[in-house]
């Protein structure tokens, strides 16, 4: 099979495109907050989370401090941390891809990898989307930047809705059930009434918490949720469980022979 006839390759590019793009925006938005070039830049290659970058911007092009920026930034970063745990478990990297795959571990990589039921499409899925993004999403931001205040402005462009829209293009089709579907309209409600309100970067907690809360006092059939539902320990537990059952075999045997 060739890289380009994978179905999580073909995904993973198409939406690296759709993302990539919102970095012009990124790159735009920096330098007219009172970033310089480079600044934005090591925002984009050393950090690389898109809702953590633009809430940084956001507090700094606001007036905030650098603490205060730097603590936005964090707290929407957080959700990376719980992707790698699963990716880690899931994937499995070695040696350096480890970190490689720390760095590319964000919503898109980890939506197009969980999203595939085949081990091989979820390790191409994660690495197409996660260094396809990477990529574009760099390039792109040196672009916005270098243009700076002569693209006008971003916002009108219409970048962010496509990188919305092509992240809820991977999402939807694994809704499985009526509530998971009530929950995701209820999280974009709330969402889009947020936005408003509250700094960049910020509507996606104020969705999460809205899921957080109706997921702890529903009582949701188990058979609905995400399809597939990812269990990436599975391997795992199957191996441990053939190894205990060999070595009671082998205690089994060794028994009869005494007794014999």
């Amino acid at each position: 099979m060739t890289l380009l006839s994978s179905p999580a390759v073909r995904v993973g590019l198409s939406i690296s495109v759709a993302t990539g793009l919102y970095g012009v925006s990124f790159g735009a938005l920096s330098v007219t907050s009172g970033l310089d070039f480079w600044q934005t830049m090591a925002l984009s290659l050393l950090l690389f989370s898109g809702g953590s970058q633009f809430a940084f911007i956001g507090v700094v092009g606001g007036g905030g401090s650098g603490i205060a920026a730097m603590s936005a930034a964090t707290l929407l970063g957080m959700r990376n941390g719980i992707y790698g745990m699963q990716l880690n478990a899931l994937l499995h990297p070695t040696g350096w891809r480890k970190y490689v795959a720390a760095q590319v571990t964000i919503d898109e990589s980890t939506a197009t990898s969980t999203g595939q039921t085949d081990p091989a499409e979820q390790r191409r899925g994660f690495w197409a989307a996660g260094i396809g993004i990477y990529v574009l999403w760099n390039l792109f931001t040196a672009v916005g930047a270098l243009a700076g205040s002569g693209l006008g402005d971003p916002k009108q462009w219409g970048l962010d809705g496509a990188a919305v829209a092509a992240f809820l293009a991977l999402l939807w089709p694994r809704l499985k059930g009526r509530e998971p579907i009530a929950i995701a309209v209820a999280c974009a409600v709330a969402t889009v009434a947020a936005v408003p309100f509250v700094p960049a970067g910020v509507p996606i907690l104020v969705a999460a918490v809205v899921a957080a809360v109706i997921g702890w006092y529903s009582h949701g059939r188990s058979d609905e949720g995400l399809e597939p539902d990812v269990e990436p320990y599975r391997e795992h537990h199957h191996r441990g469980a053939e190894h205990r059952g060999g070595e009671g075999r082998q205690h089994g045997k060794g028994v009869s022979g005494a007794d014999a």
